[in-house]
């Protein structure tokens, strides 16, 4: 039977081989995955144009995915470090990839990208728009925004980030409601501006029935983005955001009447005890959609170390209800990563993704875990560094301070409780200050 998206085929009935893959990976009853998928609870982001994908699947019920941004820009143009950085993210098991490029041959980086990896890829089309067309923003017209997201499809991205929700009743509200940190959002501030400079409505907003009709025809999942989302604690949970994700809510409906699978993308910089309202807030102005959320970033005193900001705001956000966490560097407001920048932050965000698996309890989160909290007890270097989720660094710590019985580490030596107890629980004696073993 033919059918158009995953949630086009889910509605009618039938099972994809996208889903077959998800429901395994998840282990997942079929019925229920597709049931959710139909509901859009649950989305697979899978263009007919990207052959090399693995699918996975992003939403209520699953494992929590992480998402790597990359991409080339004026200053740090290369691409053969920004493929190295792709085969990182996908060596680390990252589930997606986000190319924010910039600047010049962004077409070339896209292609290799979508050519070689097996994690889904998604872009923000506007970035590309003034390099593609060579023109300023200001002249750049709704029609050619539109080129720009079907040129993304058709050479096979995912997912496309589109700012549709900074319309100008939320440019308004954003105007009447002062903030510290004003728009932040990349994409967001260059539809604001363009808005602006032209007197005119939110193309994406105005024009959003032929973006939808884009989306259908390569299965492209919109991840709707936040353009108002808080660049500063100071500015999060306040009106503009807010009006924003209630529009957005809108926009979701109307896709998902048009099968076009949805994700709705979050904050950004927010105190602790907001996080879970926040995530609360969009499940339900947004109908239980997909939420995709950055960090978020829980104080802005840490340049150097927003993988961490933004991993303890990912572990609560995951952990009420978030689905997509987007991976945050330590170069986070300073400059492009470099490749260790890019490890540090894929650990950080696996970290607070897995952790917020065990809260929500999904299925079998705590395998990981058990099994290595057994090899510790066992004493069990070498299975401690298999299960380790940076296996490298956890060798080279050992390596480094290397103890006088193998049993133990530099920071108890024989004092060590597990092989202590080892011995007690065996009926052995011990021998903490004699030097026999």
């Amino acid at each position: 039977m033919i059918y158009t998206t995953q949630m086009d085929a889910a509605k009618r009935g039938i099972v994809t081989k996208e889903m077959e893959i998800v429901a395994r990976k998840e282990n997942m009853d079929i019925e229920l995955l597709r049931k959710l998928i139909a509901e859009g609870k649950v989305v697979i982001p899978a263009n007919k144009n990207h052959k090399s994908l693995d699918p996975e699947g992003v939403g209520q019920g699953l494992k929590t995915k992480v998402n790597v941004n990359l991409g080339i820009s004026k200053d740090c143009y290369d691409i053969d470090e920004e493929m190295k950085k792709v085969q990182l993210a996908i060596d680390m098991k990252a589930e997606a990839i986000m190319d924010l490029s910039s600047f010049g041959k962004t077409e070339e980086f896209r292609k290799k990208l979508v050519e070689v990896s097996s994690a889904m890829i998604g872009t923000v089309p506007i970035y590309d728009a003034v390099g593609f067309y060579d023109k300023e923003l200001k002249d750049i017209t709704a029609k050619e925004f539109l080129e720009v997201v079907e040129k993304h499809a058709k050479e096979g991205v995912d997912f496309v980030t589109i700012h549709a929700g900074i319309n100008r009743e939320t440019a308004d509200v954003f105007k009447r409601n002062k903030r510290l940190t004003n728009i932040v959002s990349r994409g967001g501030s260059l539809l604001y501006a363009w808005m602006q400079l032209n007197n005119k409505e939110n193309p994406f907003y105005e024009y959003y029935d032929e973006l939808l009709d884009i989306c259908t025809k390569y299965d492209l999942t919109l991840s709707l983005g936040d353009a108002c989302r808080p660049g500063s604690i100071n500015d999060s949970t306040d009106a503009c955001q807010i009006k924003e994700l209630m529009i957005l809510g809108e926009l979701t409906l109307r896709a998902w009447e048009k099968n076009v699978q949805v994700i709705i993308e979050g904050p950004g910089h927010m105190a602790l005890n907001e996080v879970k309202a926040n995530m609360l807030l969009e499940k339900k102005l947004c109908h239980g959609a997909p939420f995709y959320v950055l960090g978020p970033i829980v104080t802005d005193i840490a340049p150097g170390y927003d993988h961490i900001t933004s991993a303890i705001g990912g572990a609560l956000a995951a952990s009420s209800g978030a689905d997509f966490l987007c991976y945050v560097t330590p170069a986070e407001h300073l400059r492009l990563p470099n490749l260790e920048d890019v490890k540090e932050g894929i650990v950080a965000v696996k970290i607070a993704a897995h952790a917020g698996d065990i809260a929500k309890n999904i299925p079998g989160s705590r395998d990981w875990d058990n099994e290595m909290s057994k090899a510790r007890q066992e004493l069990n270097w070498e299975r401690m560094f298999e299960l380790a989720i940076d296996p490298e660094k956890a060798r080279r710590y050992r390596k480094e301070s290397s103890p006088e019985h193998e049993d133990s580490c530099t920071m108890c030596g024989k004092m060590c409780s597990m092989r202590n107890m080892n011995k007690i629980m065996e009926g052995k004696d011990l021998n903490i200050l004699r030097d026999d073993n």
